[in-house]
């Protein structure tokens, strides 16, 4: 059922079937979660599809050939997620991140798997995570592997670059849902490596074009077997490395609720679907379950 707004969740009227699917699998328990861009948007992080289904991000994303192949794409990289990396760091969780925190609290919710990479989850208190494309908040090294706050990097990327992010960042350039801007002047800009061994730093993501590890992959497969039911949060489900589970669900048979604003490439295997804003429709699910609500 495709709501107009959120009346009809919230409100004091009849709510939809869909609606009452979702609350009675939460409070089942022992539920998996998999979330996606959308459930961050009422934090300020664009999601890369609108309720139309049109991608709307601006430019290309970063391959991670190209990151690999090229100084001068890396150099790209880094000056634009250099910026976007203060919208990033600066977004705090909304009403859907603190529910689904408060659902693990509760005993429902048993894992969380995200295909965000903004730490949101674990920020309104979730600690059942596993982040299926890795995290914006660390830094990898492709050399000796050793991993690193993202803080440490903006530090030594603002000494190395001083003036930069003021000048660059005066026209206020769009944030993309990946955490980097649309800039197009990045010339200038200094990229610094390794400290410990000089090799090449990439952001502990998994890039268009780079697979998922599979320990991880595998890790997620048994959460979604494990589960009595499945509840996929604010994901398009355009790309494999969420609907393969939803597929795995459905197949065993698990139950599959989705919310979602708009139609997803999931809906046809789900047992209910709900075309709602996340935050006030988790909201009003946790107040029918009698948990209090946060926000």
């Amino acid at each position: 059922m495709t709501l107009p707004g959120v009346v009809e969740i919230v409100g004091e009227g009849s709510k939809p079937r869909s609606f009452h699917t979702l609350v009675s699998v939460l409070g089942g328990g022992n539920v998996a979660v998999l979330s996606g861009a959308g459930l961050s948007t009422e934090s300020g992080i664009p999601d890369y599809r609108g309720p139309s289904g049109q991608a709307r991000r601006a430019g290309q994303p970063m391959t991670y050939q190209a990151f690999t192949g090229s100084a001068a794409a890396r150099q790209r990289y880094w000056a634009r997620s250099h910026l976007g990396w203060r919208h990033i760091t600066g977004a705090a969780p909304n009403a859907g991140h603190r529910a689904v925190a408060l659902l693990e609290r509760a005993g429902l919710v048993d894992a969380v798997i995200t295909q965000n990479v903004d730490g949101l989850h674990q920020a309104a208190g979730g600690a059942a995570v596993t982040e299926l494309h890795g995290s914006l908040h660390r830094v990898v090294c492709l050399g000796c592997w050793q991993r690193s706050a993202r803080e440490e990097l903006d530090a030594r990327l603002l000494a190395a670059n001083p003036g930069w992010a003021g000048a660059a960042g005066a026209a206020e350039p769009a944030v993309n849902p990946d955490g980097d801007v649309a800039l197009e002047e990045t010339s200038e800009f200094v990229v610094v490596d390794c400290a410990s061994c000089g090799g090449v730093l990439k952001p502990d993501v998994v890039f268009f074009g780079e697979n998922v590890p599979r320990p991880r992959v595998s890790s997620c497969f048994d959460v979604v077997s494990a589960a009595s039911a499945l509840v996929v949060l604010g994901s398009s489900l355009t790309v494999l490395s969420g609907l393969r589970y939803v597929r795995h669900a459905a197949s065993r048979p698990i139950p599959v609720v989705i919310v979602n604003q708009g139609a997803t490439r999931g809906d046809a295997l789900a047992t209910a679907t709900l075309d709602a804003p996340l935050g006030p429709a988790l909201t009003a699910a946790v107040r029918e379950l009698g948990l209090p609500a946060d926000g």
